[in-house]
Formats: C-alpha cells, structure tokens, sequence
C-alpha cells in the first residue's frame, strides 16, 4: 500500500456567515478558471455572523488577483496535507493512531471515499508536524 502525498497552499479569508456568503467569493475564482480541490469553510464561533473560507488551489496571476479581491490571503495555518491511495477497512483508525502514537495532534481531518480509493485532507498546526506525519505515512505505505 502507498500514499501519494501534497502540502496544499491554503488560501483563506473571511466570509458573511448566510446564505450565499461563500458563494460570492467562490464565484470570483471561477471567473478567474479556478479548479478548486480543496474547500473547506467554518463558522467562527468567537465573531457571530462570520465564517471563514479555506480552498486550494490558486495558481497563476488572474487566480491570485480574484483571491485577493474576494479578500482571501495566501495562509500556513492550517498546515494542509493532501493524502490519497488504496482503501481498506480501518485505514482511518490505522492513520490516526500512527499520528497519536508519535504525539501529533490533528488540527482538521476530512478522509471520503470513491470506489476503492481514499483522498483526504489533514491539517496540522506546523510544517514540522506535517513533515512528521508525511513520514509516519511513507513508513505506513511501505510496510
């Protein structure tokens, strides 16, 4: 079993928490061609009313005006790992328990599954910490 592995460059911002909010900005990215893998959004529980957006990728000059007039901002917080391979029963809890064992704490955690296949995105609070648990998976991956 191996896993493909990407750091993902998070662009994120602030949005109106109500209907529509994270689509006004979502539109101004597909205006500008903008393939979006990764979309992430939450309320912000300290600030009633607002949300934040994270998505991934922006690439090229038009895409990274459009993500600067839709208020979004190039960001490492979360560190984003993205993961894909084979599935199997248990991978998840094999994953995690590898992570915890090596005292990493996830910040963020989003594994689907399509077929046989997995992809997920893990986010961590450092690059040291995904660089740790980008290792803890190559090691999985070859064993």
């Amino acid at each position: 079993m191996g896993f493909k592995l990407d750091r993902v460059h998070v662009w994120a911002g602030e949005v109106m928490d109500q209907a529509g909010g994270v689509a006004v900005k979502l539109q101004l990215l597909a205006q500008a061609g903008a393939n979006l893998e990764y979309i992430y959004t939450r309320r912000q529980p300290d600030k009633p009313g607002t949300g934040v957006l994270l998505v991934a990728p922006i690439t090229g000059p038009m895409q990274v005006r459009a993500a600067k007039s839709a208020g979004l901002h190039e960001t490492n917080d979360p560190v984003v790992l993205r993961v894909e391979g084979d599935n199997m029963a248990g991978l998840g809890h094999r994953l995690t328990q590898q992570w915890a064992l090596a005292g990493l704490s996830l910040q963020g955690l989003t594994l689907s599954v399509l077929s046989d296949k997995f992809v997920g995105y893990v986010a961590f609070d450092t690059v040291a910490d995904s660089n740790r648990a980008a290792a803890i998976l190559g090691d999985l991956g070859s064993a």
